[in-house]
């Protein structure tokens, strides 16, 4: 059966607090490390694949595992989605590419619209005369960027 593929991560769930000898060690070995296709998060998963920790599936939904192993997540108790399938960002979101049409799914990009809709989460200025931030959104009508995707490895 041969032994499990190396843990991967996703960089845009990632912390990390390093020492000085670490922050030293991390900018010597970016000198020497040619250029992967997905940049930081290839790095970062290169550099701490001996020590990496993985956070449970309810801190760091990432979509694909929804249909790539159903049977690990609990939905119901799910704090943090992380919209990264293709196809899955909330203000993009058409249901037409692959795994997209599906109810989970649908629930979720609507709780994230919940949220984001809720004016009681809206930042308020403290003081009198403080700009206070609200709708309309400029996420649904930033652009579409101009570039060309290429399929990341999955944390799935």
């Amino acid at each position: 059966m041969g032994s499990p593929p190396p843990l991967y991560f996703n960089a845009g769930m990632f912390v990390f607090e390093p020492n000085k000898i670490t922050y030293e060690s991390l900018l010597e070995t970016l000198q020497v490390t040619p250029p992967t296709p997905f940049a930081e998060q290839d790095f970062l998963n290169m550099f701490f694949q001996q020590i990496y920790k993985p956070i449970p599936l309810v801190y760091n939904l990432v979509l694909a595992m929804l249909w790539r192993h159903p049977e690990n997540v609990e939905l119901d108790k799910v704090k943090v989605v992380h919209y990264c399938a293709a196809g899955s960002k909330p203000w993009r979101y058409t249901g037409k590419e692959d795994n997209m049409d599906r109810e989970d799914i649908k629930m979720l990009v609507k709780k994230w619209w919940d949220v984001y809709d809720d004016e009681s989460l809206d930042y308020k200025g403290e003081e009198e005369g403080e700009e206070s931030f609200s709708k309309p959104s400029i996420m649904a009508s930033m652009p579409e960027p101009a570039v060309s995707y290429i399929p990341a490895p999955s944390a799935a």
